[in-house]
């Protein structure tokens, strides 16, 4: 099963600047939930992994 990972950086999209905001089964909602929680900004950048379950790594 796949599941959609998704987190807020900063423009320059480090890593030390990633806040976790939740685990989605489709990208479509995980879209949704950052529109409606305004976590598109001038500053900030939303990103969207893409994980299968149960395999063992770093995102």
């Amino acid at each position: 099963m796949t599941v959609f990972i998704l987190f807020q950086t900063d423009i320059h999209r480090t890593r030390a600047s990633r806040v976790f905001f939740g685990v989605f089964t489709s990208e479509a909602k995980a879209i949704d939930h950052a529109k409606e929680n305004g976590l598109y900004t001038y500053d900030a950048e939303v990103e969207i992994f893409e994980c299968e379950i149960d395999k063992f790594g770093e995102v």
